[in-house]
C-alpha cells in the first residue's frame, strides 16, 4: 500500500512539475500600457453583426493559446455617459457573452472557420462623471490626467484546448449581440432597456489602436465587418451588405487622421504554441522550445520523440 501511494505521488508530482511552454506573440495590435480608452465602435451604434480584422502572423507557433481583444465600456450603473450623470460604484461589471471567430483568409469574405468559441466576460462599467476635473460627462484618469468617455478594458479568449492550428494569415472576427444587433439581437422587452442607464451591452465597443507591433496587416486603412448599413461601408456597399466582408479594398476609409497614417486597427493580441510534429525538430535542443497540444513541455528529447511518434 505504501509502495503504491509514493508512486501515485510520484505520478501527481511529475504531471504538476511538468510546466507548460511560454506561448509565443504572433500578433499584437493592442496599446501597452493600456489606455485609460481608445477610439471605438460598437455594435449598437454602428449596427453591425461581426467586426474583425485580416492577420498575417509572425513566427512558427501556430497552435493557439490566447486571444486578447481591447474593448470600451461606456455603460454606467445608472445615468449615461451623454447626459453627465453617470454613476458607477467602483469595480462593478455587468456579464456579456461574447464569440471569437478564427477564418481562413480570404477577400472579400473570408475562408473557411477554423475556429469558434463563446465565452462569458466581466465587463466594468465605465467610471462616474467628474464634474469637476472633467466636462461633458466624461470621468477623470488620474494616471494620464485625461478625461474619458468610455473605459478601455483587456478580455482574453482561451483556445489552448481547441486543437487546432492556424494558418500563415488569417480573419479574425468578434461578434456579440445587443438589442438591435448580433446574430440573435436581445430586443427590448428587458428589464435594464426601460432605466434611464440603458442595457449595457448596448455601450460596449470593440476598441481600435492605430498600429501593429507583432505580425503585420494584410489590407491597410481597412477591415471586415458585417453591417447592416450600405452607408458604413468604405465603399457605400458596393460588394453588398449583411455579410461579413472586407471594407473595402479599392476604398478603404479606416484612418485616423490622413490616409496611411493611424490606420484604425482593431485591438488584438494573438498567442500561440509550436506544436512538436516532427522527430528531426527535437533534437539539438529543439525540444526545449516545443509543446504537446494544450502547451506542456517535455522532459527530454525523447520524450518529444515519443510524441511525435504516439501522440503520447
Amino acid at each position: 500500500m505504501r509502495k503504491l501511494t509514493v508512486s501515485l505521488f510520484g505520478l501527481l508530482l511529475a504531471v504538476f512539475l511538468t510546466p507548460a511552454v511560454q506561448a509565443q506573440v504572433i500578433y499584437d495590435s493592442t496599446t501597452t500600457p493600456l489606455p485609460g480608452n481608445l477610439p471605438s465602435v460598437g455594435a449598437q451604434a454602428y449596427a453591425f453583426n461581426e467586426i474583425g480584422d485580416a492577420v498575417t502572423f509572425t513566427g512558427t507557433a501556430r497552435s493557439p493559446k490566447t486571444v486578447t481583444v481591447t474593448m470600451s465600456s461606456w455603460g454606467c450603473q445608472s445615468g449615461a455617459w451623454f447626459s453627465a450623470d453617470c454613476v458607477t460604484t467602483p469595480g462593478a461589471t455587468f456579464s456579456v457573452p461574447i464569440t471569437l471567430n478564427i477564418y481562413n483568409a480570404g477577400s472579400p469574405t473570408p475562408g473557411a472557420l477554423i475556429a469558434s468559441t463563446t465565452q462569458t466576460f466581466a465587463i466594468p462599467y465605465r467610471p462616474s462623471t467628474d464634474s469637476i476635473n472633467c466636462t461633458g460627462g466624461r470621468w477623470y484618469d488620474a494616471g494620464s490626467s485625461t478625461c474619458f468617455n468610455g473605459l478601455a478594458h483587456n478580455i482574453t479568449f482561451d483556445l489552448s484546448s481547441l486543437n487546432v492550428l492556424l494558418p500563415n494569415s488569417a480573419v479574425v472576427g468578434i461578434v456579440y449581440d445587443t438589442t438591435s444587433y448580433g446574430p440573435n439581437p436581445i430586443g427590448t422587452g428587458v428589464p435594464c432597456f426601460s432605466t434611464t442607464a440603458g442595457c449595457p451591452y448596448d455601450s460596449l465597443n470593440v476598441a481600435l489602436s492605430s498600429s501593429v507591433a507583432t505580425g503585420s496587416k494584410p489590407y491597410a486603412q481597412t477591415l471586415y465587418w458585417n453591417n447592416f448599413y450600405a452607408a458604413n461601408y468604405c465603399d457605400n456597399g458596393l460588394a453588398g451588405t449583411g455579410s461579413f466582408r472586407l471594407d473595402s479594398p479599392t476604398s478603404a476609409c479606416w484612418y485616423a487622421t490622413a490616409p496611411g497614417v493611424d490606420d484604425y486597427i482593431p485591438a488584438l493580441k494573438i498567442t500561440a504554441y509550436t506544436i512538436a510534429t516532427n522527430a528531426a525538430a527535437c533534437k539539438n535542443g529543439g525540444w526545449q522550445s516545443l509543446s504537446r497540444a494544450g502547451g506542456s513541455s517535455f522532459k527530454n528529447q525523447g520524450d518529444c520523440i515519443q510524441y511525435v511518434n504516439t501522440g503520447k
